[in-house]
């Protein structure tokens, strides 16, 4: 953490400090932000404020002082809960205004980091406790040069092994020989691992109705389809280098159809889907020539607003999108006027994605991409989907009765 850029930036917003505070890894935020290794043993409540001018303070506990040791600084030792009081109100002593990772009525749960209980005690110091939510866009959202790179090669690898994925449905379905939901999850997973990235979590593969499920999970067993000719294909895959600890995610969606052409209702639910999309990156392209500036909010509007007019607002189910990092779903914000109404700017130096869906009863379609803002303009990352990918096979399995 740059303590002077910090230090600016709480100037220009009159905010005294920046009181920073982990127990148990509850703040991985603030946790980044001060250096503290994510494997250390802190099991002891430590604070660390950051004040408008002047040195920063640190407050460790005596069987922990190392906790704080690569952030610079003075450091008050306490013993009792009585001494963390007293080291606490030293701390913010003469302040008026800190901020920490809190956001008021829990609008923005990625921040809320800090307990309610936490707030109290430190408001008993006579402080007014605001959000650290912007601050947070500036000191830990954005990336570095290196890791927009980072975020490039993990494109690159994403969507070489999303065409692994497809080509192998398409041999499959020719050769006539099954492959199921979860076995084209695990040959991902597999491609992603041999090319050197990692990822939270394996990715989702969905059929038909399944993909109707934003968030549905291949699992061997009764529901675990057979990918047959005709069927509708979605696959989301994220993942980021594995070597680079402050690598980034790469996120997207792609869909395929198992057949030579489109049926007419996925073709409409695409359009709109994909015209939703645009729409989305096309509103920030034109505030990026005007010179204003975006919320995370408007263009969830922009995007909701397209699929709306259309007729299928009820099965947009989720935000349009959210911040990425060096986790998939990073603390930057989120494109989102729905399950939150996120108020951040858009700042340049972040990244998030775009992803759009419709979730019918019979079917869903997404697509989803990621775009960096540079100082240039707003970049889409990776590549876009123009129409889902046709398998087409000469022999394929017989469409499920």
């Amino acid at each position: 953490m740059d303590i002077g850029a910090v230090q600016v930036a709480l100037r220009e917003r009159e905010i005294d400090g920046w009181l920073l505070y982990d127990f148990h890894g509850s703040n991985p935020i603030a946790r980044r932000l001060v250096g503290v290794a994510g494997e250390g043993m802190t099991t002891r409540r430590w604070f660390y404020f950051v004040p408008q001018s002047g040195a920063p303070q640190g407050l460790v506990h005596a069987i922990e002082p190392q906790a704080l040791s690569d952030a610079p600084g003075e450091r008050i030792v306490y013993t009792s809960w009585r001494d963390l009081e007293l080291g606490l109100q030293r701390l913010l002593q003469g302040r008026q205004r800190v901020a920490m990772e809190y956001s008021p009525g829990g609008a923005i749960p990625y921040v809320s980091r800090v307990d309610a209980g936490t707030i109290e005690l430190v408001r008993r110091s006579g402080v007014e406790v605001v959000s650290s939510a912007n601050l947070i866009q500036v000191f830990e959202a954005r990336w570095s040069t290196r890791q927009k790179a980072l975020h490039d090669q993990a494109a690159r690898l994403v969507l070489a092994t999303k065409d692994d994925a497809f080509g192998l449905v398409a041999r499959q379905l020719c050769a006539g020989v099954p492959v199921k939901e979860s076995e084209l999850q695990a040959f991902v997973s597999e491609g992603l691992e041999k090319r050197g990235l990692t990822f939270d979590h394996p990715c989702i593969v969905a059929v038909n109705d399944h993909a109707a499920n934003p968030h549905f999970e291949p699992e061997a067993g009764a529901d675990d389809r057979i990918i047959r000719s005709g069927d509708l294909l979605l696959l989301d895959v994220w993942a980021k280098v594995e070597s680079e600890v402050d690598a980034v995610y790469y996120d997207t969606t792609w869909m395929a159809f198992c057949g030579g052409s489109l049926p007419p209702r996925i073709a409409e639910v695409w359009r709109v889907v994909a015209g939703a999309r645009d729409a989305a990156v096309e509103c920030l392209r034109q505030a990026h020539e005007k010179g204003t500036h975006l919320r995370g909010c408007d263009v969830d509007d922009a995007a909701r607003g397209y699929i709306e007019a259309r007729g299928f607002g009820p099965y947009f189910l989720h935000r349009t999108g959210h911040s990425i990092g060096t986790e998939v779903h990073g603390n930057g914000a989120n494109i989102d006027n729905l399950e939150t109404r996120d108020e951040r700017e858009l700042i340049s130096g972040t990244g998030f994605s775009i992803e759009p869906g419709v979730y019918l009863p019979e079917l869903g379609v997404r697509s989803e991409i990621d775009v960096f803002m540079s100082e240039a303009g707003p970049e889409v990352t990776g590549a876009i989907q123009n129409a889902p990918e046709l398998l087409v096979t000469e022999k394929s399995l017989p469409t499920e009765k």
